[in-house]
């Protein structure tokens, strides 16, 4: 019966300790932002992006252009980049979004 009581409060100790441990969650991967002004409209081919930023986290399709999207995002801050490709890989337009202070100057 102690031991018994001993894991309860053990236990309810563990979980009760989760919410100070720090674990953050986060979807997407770490990207060069302040690579974000070396793109050029019109210019910046698909293989210059992959040089710049590396393989994308994620790719897709809008009005019927290629998208590739750079992106982190946790409970507390999130930054994207979304690039647009023309039918002869490339970019075609861009877009950059953060809620970081540091990144509103680029």
């Amino acid at each position: 019966m102690q031991k018994m009581r001993m894991l309860t409060i053990v236990m309810l100790l563990a979980a009760l300790s989760l919410p100070f441990t720090g674990c953050t969650s986060m979807t997407g991967r770490p990207f060069p932002v302040q690579k974000v002004r070396q793109i050029e409209v019109n210019k910046t081919t698909k293989a210059e992006v992959r040089q710049m930023f590396g393989e994308p986290w994620r790719t897709g399709i809008e009005d019927g252009k290629r998208t590739w999207t750079y992106g982190e995002y946790s409970t507390s801050f999130a930054r994207d980049l979304v690039i647009r490709f023309d039918d002869q890989d490339v970019v075609r337009s861009y877009s950059f979004s953060s809620s970081l202070p540091e990144d509103a100057k680029l």
